[in-house]
């Protein structure tokens, strides 16, 4: 008698059999007991978790000539049909290789035909795999199929099926089973088939399976057929090599487990699924597949590491697997991502690398601070101050906020000879020898300050007509708790003193003090390209300057030939013609 493989042998005939999938045993088998199964299904899940069993099950249960409580009896003949594959009402379809628009045609065309049973079911496998013109082929009759179709559409990514599809089927998600359902089934089957396996092959079928029941009884075939003497370690040394940073352990147990025969792409996704187990233990969330052995594996694994260690890995292991795919040797992409993991940069000591670093840097900002001493207290903002009379102006309202600061002085003389300011009509205050000098004039910049922030930014701060009225001024000095700007005559300063109070609002802006300004007059002429130096004497029109003595004896009457002031107009522009000679 020809061999069958366990997991042929031992498929479930009925709902109650299917392990670990409770949800959907329940919903198929009450829709079959209380006769409301719907025209179509969509079962998804991991492989060998039971989507092709509950489909033959369920077309098993609607041909049933004596189902009991929505179940099979499996002794009628349409029941031994279903499960000798030979019965007229299941139509399985690979839909992988099936996959094109006349294949679906095709089954489309025998729809209406009828069968034997009851129900005719169309069981489409891998249904993910179909065109996109197979796909719009079967939606209509998907959607409203005759009464005696029943549609179960089978795939492991649901995802790649279109929206369309879903939304016409009932969507029922199977999941994978836990190392302790599988357990249950592995004994069971070595009992029912009187297997001659110990714990340790029992234990292997079921960390081989991860969750798969048809892996664990494929895995039990093996076990019984001898071809599993010791488990595998490589991936154990791995992980041992990871943790301890060892390059060389790393490198010689990949080279190890190529030479049992393991592909490089395999073992990399091995120690990847490792991976994650050890990052979910140490999360706390445990896969429910693991077998104890694996588990404790990533125990150990996750108290050596840290979980940012372990989250690296992930990603650098994730990349070399992808670049894999391309690559003309894998082993070279999967060794490279060995050596940067158990490099230093990369090993558990990283952490308290990246830690000492930023202590260092910490360090360093508390002694930088310590040495430029306790930060300089911001200028509390003056108590609002009576009106001020416009001619005084803003520079007026700030001495006077100065004055109520609690500073007691007597009157100053006005400002020194040489400086025209544009409160003329007012005194300007200064300090007297006995005084105390005021908080505010000692936070006052420099005149290098006020060059270098004008030159910079602040005459871009200001409004058009305020920038093109002191485009020709310059601070060359600060006196007498004041800001000294200086423009080319007195008409230019002015007009220049209508608009200077947002100049000083500007500079209380920039500099977090009220910085007073005074226009002066300065003819001192500037080469073009050179800043005056604050240094430089500040001329203006209250400097005495005598007036040159001219004697009219000496002076001299003009060369008749040498023409008269139009025609002298005319040579210097050549082509001008004269308008009015009157």
């Amino acid at each position: 008698m020809e061999y069958t493989s366990l997991y042929r042998r031992f498929r479930p005939r009925r709902f109650g059999e299917i392990r670990g999938q409770e949800h959907v045993v329940a919903a198929l088998r009450n829709a079959v007991r209380d006769d409301r199964v719907q025209h179509a299904y969509l079962l998804s899940g991991p492989r060998g978790t039971g989507k092709t069993t509950a489909a033959r099950i369920l077309a098993k249960a609607l041909n049933c000539l004596a189902p009991v409580d929505g179940e099979p009896c499996c002794e009628c003949e349409p029941c031994l049909a279903v499960d000798a594959g030979t019965s007229f009402d299941l139509h399985e379809l690979d839909a992988a290789s099936n996959n094109k628009v006349d294949d679906m045609r095709d089954l489309l065309g025998k729809v209406a035909l009828g069968t034997p049973g009851r129900t005719k079911v169309y069981l489409l496998d891998e249904v993910h795999m179909l065109t996109s013109g197979a796909e719009n082929a079967l939606l209509k009759t998907l959607e409203e199929p005759p009464d005696h179709v029943v549609f179960v559409l089978a795939t492991t990514e649901p995802h790649k099926v279109v929206e369309t599809i879903r939304s016409r089927a009932q969507h029922l998600e199977l999941n994978l089973l836990s190392a302790e359902t599988l357990g249950s089934l592995v004994a069971d089957v070595v009992a029912d088939a009187g297997l001659d396996v110990d714990d340790e092959g029992m234990a292997h079928a079921v960390r081989s399976a991860r969750g798969s029941a048809r892996d664990a009884l494929s895995a039990l075939d093996r076990v019984v057929a001898g071809g599993v003497t010791t488990d595998d370690t490589t991936v154990a040394n791995l992980l041992t090599a990871l943790a301890t940073a060892d390059a060389g352990a790393a490198l010689g147990a990949l080279a190890e487990g190529i030479a049992r025969g393991r592909e490089p792409r395999v073992l990399g996704e091995a120690l990847l699924a490792a991976l994650r187990e050890a990052f979910l233990v140490a999360m706390g969330v445990p896969p429910e597949q693991l077998a104890d052995a694996d588990r404790e594996r990533a125990r150990s694994f996750a108290e050596q590491v840290t979980p940012p260690t372990i989250t690296g890995a992930l990603e650098t292991l994730g990349s070399a697997l992808v670049a894999m795919r391309r690559a003309p040797d894998p082993r070279v992409d999967l060794e490279v991502a060995l050596v940067r993991l158990t490099s230093p940069a990369s090993s558990g000591g990283a952490d308290q690398t990246v830690v000492d670093a930023l202590t260092r840097r910490i360090d360093k900002l508390e002694k930088a601070l310590a040495d430029a001493g306790p930060p300089r207290a911001a200028t509390a903002a003056p108590p609002p101050q009576p009106p001020v009379p416009r001619a005084a102006g803003p520079v007026a309202a700030a001495r006077a906020t100065l004055a109520q600061a609690g500073t007691s002085q007597p009157p100053l003389p006005s400002s020194p000879p040489g400086s025209t300011s544009r409160e003329s009509s007012e005194a300007s205050p200064t300090e007297s020898p006995g005084a105390a000098q005021p908080a505010s004039q000692v936070d006052l910049p420099t005149s290098d300050d006020l060059v270098a922030a004008w030159d910079e930014d602040l005459s871009g701060m200001l409004s058009k007509k305020v920038r093109a009225r002191f485009s020709a001024a310059r601070f060359v000095a600060v006196r007498d708790g004041s800001a000294v700007m200086a423009l080319p005559n007195e008409p230019h300063r002015r007009r220049c003193a209508e608009l200077v109070s947002e100049v000083e609002s500007v500079l209380a802006a920039r500099f977090g003090v009220p910085v007073p300004v005074t226009l002066t007059v300065d003819d001192t002429k500037v080469a073009p390209g050179r800043k005056a130096s604050p240094a430089e004497p500040v001329a203006s029109s209250s400097t005495d300057v005598t007036d040159e003595v001219v004697d009219p004896d000496e002076l001299v009457d003009a060369d008749e030939s040498d023409g008269s002031a139009v025609e002298k107009l005319t040579e210097a522009f050549p082509g001008a013609s004269l308008v009015d000679p009157a």
